[in-house]
């Protein structure tokens, strides 16, 4: 019997890796709002003000194979809190960024170039979270929560910090990211475990469900490992990676670029652009957590790759549209509200990356996941010195048609991904595996 949803450990811990995720990006979007005000203060333009966006972004792709290999060798209880304080340090550091140091820039670019390298291991941690404790049923509604967080992050940074930069600078807005990041980090500690058998709180109900529907290899008593070369060069891992680049380039324009664009561009105030800069954020998270879902119920109803692949596929072909209609739009309001709906319809397919990752690579979900991550925020660091240059000398619209090419290429690339073949493994996944599993042995 299914324990009640109060009851359901894997629940509340999915729902705190939603606000780690929220903090995650709290911290990392900050810098964009805070971005007119460093510009001023230490005299630099748009292209300078990218490099500072990209430093976070390289370190952040670098770092996401070695975080993945972290949270499969210490696991993502110690993993994610070790990281979160990371970033709470180097946030809080960001505020020494002043005209009176020298070499200013130079050190806000290792400053965030410091601060990606700590954050980079959220996503691969809660991706070996989820291979641990998620039935494959419901991975897709479990990562459409965890990366709901993104858009929520994001979305309510810009009215808070907004308000905490207009009353008290934007020195105060890192310190209330980092204090914050460093409380939520501590609670995740104090409440996660690596895996369900090691949580004192877990029922034997819950358990067993867990247990029984795992991926299927665990019915052999030995999980699929995917060999270190298959989760460099496999079809599924490069197909996913390369789209995933293109995930990202879309992504950071939103992050970086959208309120800068609404305020240059489209000549709105900063109460004005507040408020409208929040729309695209409110549409990932909604169209996340509603990608998440939608992608388990077609998988439960017409197959794993139909349910994983076609919603990415639609998802990118739909944001690839708006993103041309929205920027040769001619007010800032409609503007806004379409290329909010490039944003949500992008943020569908979210949950099909990471569902995916941990449907083919079984215990190495964090490594695998990891190597996505990193082309993903290859492609954001792209955008984030690419954009204001392409915006520069070709105008806004260029901008945007570039990354409305670049979602049509990787809503093409998900016709050659199948989520129920394994390469390098010794089974492929399934939904509903048709014998019983033991249970497997505690890891110590």
């Amino acid at each position: 019997m299914t324990p009640p949803r109060r009851l359901q450990i894997r629940s509340i811990l999915v729902l705190w890796l939603f606000v780690l995720s929220a903090v995650a990006f709290l911290d990392r979007t900050n810098v964009s709002i805070a971005g007119p005000s460093i510009q001023r203060e230490l005299g630099i333009d748009n292209i300078y003000l990218g490099w500072v966006f990209s430093a976070f972004l390289i370190g952040y792709a670098v770092f996401q194979v070695v975080g993945g290999w972290l949270a499969c060798r210490f696991g993502p209880r110690r993993t994610l809190a070790a990281g979160v304080l990371w970033w709470g340090v180097f946030t809080a550091l960001t505020t020494i960024a002043s005209q009176y140091l020298a070499h200013a820039l130079v050190l806000l670019i290792l400053i965030r170039f410091s601060l990606g390298a700590g954050e980079a291991v959220v996503y691969p941690a809660s991706n070996q979270f989820v291979a641990q404790w998620i039935p494959v049923a419901e991975r897709g509604r479990a990562n459409g929560w965890i990366f709901a967080g993104v858009g929520a992050g994001a979305g309510l940074s810009i009215p808070v910090l907004a308000w905490i930069i207009a009353g008290y600078g934007w020195r105060a807005s890192f310190w209330f990211c980092a204090v914050l990041g460093v409380i939520v980090g501590l609670a995740w500690y104090a409440m996660a475990r690596d895996t369900p058998e090691q949580h004192p709180l877990v029922s034997p109900d819950e358990l067993k469900l867990i247990q029984s529907k795992r991926l299927v290899e665990a019915a052999s008593g030995s999980p699929a490992q995917l060999s270190w070369r298959a989760a460099l060069v496999n079809r599924n891992v490069v197909a996913l990676s390369l789209s995933y680049f293109s995930f990202g380039y879309v992504a950071w324009i939103f992050f970086s670029w959208f309120f800068i664009y609404m305020a240059q561009a489209r000549d709105l105030n900063l109460k004005s652009n507040a408020l409208i800069s929040m729309i695209p954020f409110l549409a990932m998270t909604v169209c996340c957590l509603g990608g998440g879902f939608v992608s388990d119920w077609i998988a439960r109803h017409f197959g794993l790759r139909a349910g994983r692949c076609g919603i990415a596929v639609f998802s990118f072909l739909l944001t690839a549209v708006f993103l041309v209609v929205g920027s040769h739009a001619r007010g800032p309001y409609v503007a806004s509200l379409i290329l909010a709906g490039g944003a949500g319809a992008l943020y569908l397919s979210q949950s099909s990356f990471w569902a995916v990752s941990a449907d083919i690579a079984g215990d190495r979900a964090g490594v695998v996941s990891g190597v996505m991550n990193m082309v993903c925020q290859i492609g954001g660091a792209v955008t984030a010195s690419l954009t204001p240059y392409l915006a520069f000398r070709l105008g806004w619209n260029s901008a945007f048609l570039v990354a409305a090419t670049l979602a049509a290429a990787g809503g093409a690339l998900w016709l050659f991904v199948d989520p129920t073949h394994r390469s390098g493994a010794t089974s492929a996944a399934t939904m509903e595996p048709s014998v019983d599993v033991p249970p497997p042995i505690p890891a110590k």
